[in-house]
């Protein structure tokens, strides 16, 4: 009790002696000066006590200045962000708030127009509605026949794919014994493509079908007297690489000579039908790879045994329209 009875005396003393350096001040009508180096009298050494507390006071004040300043400049550019992309979020609804309003307009225009030329033929002679109701009968029998051609037309398109990607697979399991680098299947467009190299089929420069040539033939005619059903192009190809021979004036003229030995091959010793072959020779102007380098070269120079399922229902079907 004693020492807050000390504490509180102590408290009170120094109010008395703040408020008496206050009046002091006052009573000498001194202004604010700097700190006195040398305090001598009473009322200096005051003057220095209030100055330095209100050193502290400003200095205080300064530094939350300093951070409300800080915390306001965040504030703001973060509002600034926000503004702007609200403000680019605005402007884009605007915009198409605007665009569907024109739309909105353009719809009432249209509506306008058909209710005005409803409104007319609801006018009109009871034979002119009679006659608007027949063509829209006709209308809806032409959709329905275009429907039920449309649904025809799908089942024999996924027919003809069923047959393709059936007959890609029974090619690849009959050629199976050859490498990939001297045969390859594949689909595309609806059609299977067997591409044979010249490795395989012929000698440079020659047109004469090897050996081993003969026998991927072969193998591939056995697959095609069993599915009458597909034509059969076969395009011969070559490189960039000019050739000018006896037989031979130009890659073009080897080309062709390769496809027809080939077409001669399956119709007279392999006895697929002459009706479903068509030989072509395409020369350099189809190339697979890059001339540039050997391995594209070697790609470019091959026979292509191109095999398309007949369409004949859907052409006829097509006819139809």
């Amino acid at each position: 009790m004693q020492l807050r009875g000390n504490s509180e005396y102590m408290k009170f003393k120094l109010l008395i002696i703040a408020l008496f350096a206050t009046v002091y001040l006052q009573a000498q009508d001194l202004e604010p000066k700097g700190k006195i180096k040398t305090p001598k009298t009473f009322g200096e050494k005051m003057h220095n006590a209030l100055l330095s507390k209100r050193m502290k006071e400003a200095t205080y004040q300064r530094d939350s200045i300093h951070q409300l300043n800080i915390a306001f400049n965040k504030d703001t550019t973060e509002r600034g962000i926000r503004y702007r992309e609200l403000d680019s979020s605005y402007r884009a609804l605007n915009q198409k708030y605007n665009d569907l309003v024109e739309k909105h307009r353009d719809l009432q225009n249209n509506y306008n127009e058909m209710n005005d030329k409803y409104t007319e033929l609801i006018r009109s002679s009871l034979n002119r509605t009679e006659q608007l109701n027949l063509a829209l009968k006709e209308k809806g029998e032409q959709l329905l026949a275009r429907e039920k051609r449309l649904a025809e037309l799908e089942v024999l398109i996924r027919r003809q794919d069923s047959i393709t990607n059936a007959l890609n697979n029974i090619i690849k399991k009959a050629l199976l014994s050859f490498n990939s680098d001297e045969i390859t299947v594949e689909m595309k467009n609806g059609k299977v493509y067997v591409s044979m190299t010249d490795k395989l089929l012929f000698r440079s420069g020659s047109a004469d079908v090897e050996d081993k040539g003969k026998d991927a033939i072969k193998k591939l005619a056995e697959v095609l007297n069993k599915n009458t059903d597909v034509s059969i192009m076969i395009e011969g190809h070559t490189d960039n690489i000019p050739i000018k021979t006896a037989q031979f004036q130009d890659n073009w003229d080897l080309s062709v000579g390769r496809a027809i030995n080939i077409v001669r091959l399956l119709d007279e010793t392999y006895k697929v039908d002459a009706k479903r072959l068509t030989a072509a020779g395409r020369g350099e102007y189809m190339p697979k790879a890059s001339n540039e380098t050997p391995e594209g070269r070697a790609k470019n120079r091959r026979t292509e045994i191109i095999l398309s399922p007949k369409l004949d229902e859907l052409y006829k079907l097509i006819e139809k329209r």
